[in-house]
């Protein structure tokens, strides 16, 4: 709880002046709005207790989800506005807020600990304003309230500055920027963003694209070309611009096979750090090679929440999707209507060699974590390798709810007895709803080695054929014996009915992240 004087919560609105600091016809123009102007609205009180702001005052809101500050706020003309909003939080946790313009979410922003009430800090974003009049709410979703907030500093367009000449395409470029509400006839800049959807039609091959934090509704897949490729010696980047979450949401798709959300069909690309989800198909689809799709989250998705198979149905098998590697990715609660299609993760179908899935976690998928799944019309995909990656509760959503329908597997290796040698290695597989690993008909030699199953409903292992190579994998509380054909040794612990030696080190919970250099870190207990 913040400090609070021994006065009306009601807000009390005082008089003030807009004052200009700076702009000329046709330059940027920034115009501030104090948080005690009659323009504003403090759904709180006007305080005066701590020092160092500017004006007669700062707004102290009740601490409760809900309790805004909103300004009025005039813009010359339609375009990208860069707001700075002065606040001071002295608690220690951070208060998360929403950012609704003219009534609509724009964005979101947390308030970060700036150490104590009298220690100010600046918050930078950017938004869409309309010609005219327009209001910004900052509306906080904790219960502790906003963090006290001086004034807020609107940077816009000069009213004089014709924009660019609409008959002209925007300049490509090596680094562009895109914000939530972005124009697409943007410059790309920081204080006049673009669309996704321009900046990867527009960046450069080897070019960094930054994506500012917030929500970017979308109805139709966001598509990479098979002709936009960066190279080998320099990979084209989608990044989440340092310290935001950009999250690219299809609610207003429907489930349909044809409505993806994401699809990487070009060649050397490098993505971090999105968020993809309520996609009518797969969240994030790769058709293309040589990529890397590292710290992503797909969630919530009507399918495979990320998927590799090839770009078409005219695809030349050897255009597969080859040599991607997805790097600490997250995968959860992807369920389709009949809850027998909708993992975590796959590679399966008509994916190419060289596939690697390292540091990831799929859970609560309704179908299974991980699906490597080959079909008789189309033959083998390539092998995979799968290491480091934990896959955990599989079968049943957060939410509780689950589908019969669905296989509930940890890792599902294979599928309609053809041989693919897959590499499984160092991974966890942990109370999914039916096996932790399973052969699936693949009657291949694949390596499985230093793997851990853990409570998973019906084996912790299930490989009824084929010759794989087992060591040093441990088995613990499994629901029933595990069954194991290949070459098997010594070095391995399958579960027989009772706890061996390694078995102790287990409890019954378990916890997962990653840390800074991506390395998955799995605690039991």
């Amino acid at each position: 709880m913040k400090p609070r004087p021994l006065l009306a919560c009601a807000a009390a609105l005082l008089a003030g002046a807009l004052v200009t600091l700076s702009g000329t016809p046709a330059q940027a123009a920034t115009t501030r709005y104090e948080a005690e102007d009659s323009s504003a609205t403090c759904r709180g009180s006007i305080e005066t207790e701590w020092s160092g702001y500017s004006g007669s005052g700062f707004c102290d809101t009740e601490n409760e989800i809900g309790a805004y500050v909103q300004f009025g706020v005039n813009a010359s003309s339609a375009g990208t506005a860069t707001l700075r909003l002065r606040f001071a939080n002295g608690t220690s946790s951070a208060r998360p807020a929403d950012v609704l313009v003219n009534g609509s979410r724009a964005t979101s922003v947390s308030f970060e600990v700036t150490g104590a009430w009298n220690q100010w800090a600046t918050k930078t974003l950017t938004v869409q304003l309309r010609a005219g009049s327009n209001t910004i709410r900052f509306d906080p979703t904790g219960s502790s309230g906003m963090a006290n907030v001086d004034h807020l500093d609107v940077e816009t367009a000069g009213g004089t500055d014709p924009g660019p000449d609409p008959e002209e395409p925007p300049p490509s470029s090596p680094t562009l920027y895109t914000a939530p509400g972005g124009s697409a006839g943007a410059s790309g800049t920081q204080s006049d963003p673009t669309t996704l959807t321009s900046a990867i039609d527009r960046i450069t091959p080897g070019g960094t694209i930054y994506m500012r934090g917030g929500n970017y509704p979308f109805s139709q897949t966001v598509t990479i070309d098979q002709d936009d490729n960066g190279t080998a010696g320099d990979r084209t980047e989608l990044y989440a611009y340092p310290g935001e979450t950009p999250v690219l949401n299809f609610s207003a798709q429907s489930e349909n096979s044809s409505n993806r959300g994401l699809a990487l069909n070009g060649d050397y690309w490098h993505i971090r750090g999105i968020v993809v989800e309520h996609a009518g198909d797969n969240g994030i689809f790769v058709g293309g090679s040589d990529n890397v799709i590292e710290r992503t989250v797909t969630r919530f998705n009507h399918d495979t929440g990320l998927q590799l198979s090839r770009a078409t149905s005219g695809t030349a098998e050897s255009d597969w999707p080859a040599d991607n590697l997805i790097l600490g990715a997250v995968s959860h609660d992807n369920a389709d209507s009949d809850g027998e299609d909708a993992d975590g993760f796959a590679a399966k179908l008509t994916s190419g060699p060289g596939n690697v899935f390292r540091h990831a976690v799929a859970h609560n998928n309704i179908d299974d974590g991980w699906d490597l799944y080959t079909k008789s019309d189309t033959g083998p995909i390539g092998a995979v390798t799968v290491e480091n990656s934990l896959a955990y509760e599989n079968g049943t959503l957060s939410d509780g709810s689950q589908a019969g329908n669905g296989d509930r597997n940890g890792f599902k290796l294979g599928g309609e007895d053809i041989g693919v040698n897959h590499v499984i290695r160092g991974n966890i597989a942990y109370d999914n709803g039916r096996h932790g690993f399973t052969y699936n008909r693949n009657l291949g030699s694949m390596t499985v080695s230093n793997n851990v199953g853990i409570g998973n409903g019906q084996r912790n292992y299930n490989f009824d054929g084929g010759s794989s190579v087992f060591r040093g994998n441990t088995s613990c509380d499994s629901g029933s014996t595990d069954r194991i054909i290949g070459n098997s040794d010594s070095s391995n612990q399958f579960w027989s009915g009772s706890n061996g030696s390694r078995c102790s080190s287990y409890g019954g919970g378990l916890n997962w992240s990653h840390s800074s250099d991506g390395t998955l870190v799995v605690t039991f207990g």
